[in-house]
């Protein structure tokens, strides 16, 4: 698909960070989307970012309220999307929603954990299910899954577990490989495409609570602030004995930290995906530290794991420590 003037898309998490560029960059290029989130509000803000950019004639761009961990809700914007945009077919499907949460196994809730896991799996399953036989119906198509660098390397840094985000991201990562061989065999004008990206400069760390939680609110419950501050420690030992209010604004620092300081911001990131798409590549990183940890991790796999594998690698940066 070397255009997308013309084309309908249908992507999910599009009220910020990468699915908001990605939506902007689609909309620009001529191409119509209907976009789901949980967040109305962030949705409108895509929206009039679009039209302050300048939405080219007969590209339409609408949105709708949706979990996608919940099959009914997802469901339900397949079918809005179908009325609101008068088609019975789809060229593109970009499965970008998600979220962090779920560390560990081990002291996590379990809500938690499945709630991490369903968004980030079942969401991608789910719209894929969804929207297939919108996308057989078209003259060609592209499913584009986003996984992670933790879809091949289950790590953030050490003393950090990953644990949820990881088994999720991989999930993502080997069902996409498998329909590379599946949509060739059964429906060879459908084309997919796993993303992996590194740190990009986004919300997510801030957005995560507020799913997780169901509130805007940035008051921390002391089970939050108990869990907070264990992770704190893990990169600043300093943070073990730190205040209740100085763990909650550290947190709420790391949150900005982690998109201000990232080597790859969100619209550079949703251009990469785009240009891999119109390149008809499968594998997608996204990130010079994408690419150095993919290197990294393939040159010496069984090494992954070990406490010393992150050295010479800045993209996590602790809130309080000033250290990589």
């Amino acid at each position: 698909m070397k255009s997308f003037n013309g084309r309908i898309a249908a992507l999910t998490g599009g009220g910020t960070g990468m699915g908001r560029e990605l939506v902007r960059q689609l909309v620009a290029e001529g191409c119509s989307v209907a976009m789901c989130d949980v967040s109305g509000a962030n949705m409108a803000e895509t929206k009039r970012l679009c039209e302050v950019d300048g939405v080219p004639q007969g590209v339409r761009i609408t949105a709708h309220i949706a979990d996608v961990s919940d099959e009914a809700q997802v469901l339900g914007f397949r079918d809005a999307a179908v009325r609101a945009h008068e088609t019975d077919r789809l060229h593109l499907l970009f499965n970008n929603a998600g979220i962090g949460g779920g560390s560990s196994i081990v002291t996590s809730s379990r809500e938690e954990w499945e709630r991490t896991f369903n968004v980030n799996w079942y969401g991608v399953y789910y719209n894929t299910r969804a929207y297939l036989p919108l996308l057989l119906k078209a003259d060609e198509a592209h499913i584009v899954n986003t996984s992670s660098i933790n879809g091949f390397w289950a790590c953030l840094m050490p003393g950090v577990s990953q644990s949820a985000y990881s088994a999720a991201k991989f999930a993502v990562k080997g069902f996409t490989e498998s329909m590379i061989t599946d949509l060739r065999n059964t429906a060879p004008h459908i084309k997919a495409s796993i993303v992996m990206p590194g740190h990009i400069g986004t919300d997510i760390a801030i957005n995560t609570r507020r799913v997780l939680t169901g509130s805007d609110s940035d008051e921390m419950s002391p089970a939050e602030i108990a869990t907070a501050r264990n992770m704190l420690a893990s990169m600043a030992p300093a943070m073990a004995n730190a205040s209740d209010s100085d763990v909650q604004h550290a947190m709420l620092e790391f949150g900005k930290r982690f998109k201000e300081t990232a080597p790859t911001s969100a619209a550079q990131a949703a251009k990469i995906i785009l240009d891999g798409v119109k390149a008809d590549r499968w594998r997608i990183l996204v990130g010079d530290d994408a690419e150095a940890i993919d290197a990294r991790v393939r040159s010496d796999p069984e090494a992954a794991y070990n406490l010393d594998f992150l050295q010479g690698f800045g993209s996590y940066i602790a809130p309080d420590s000033g250290q990589s």
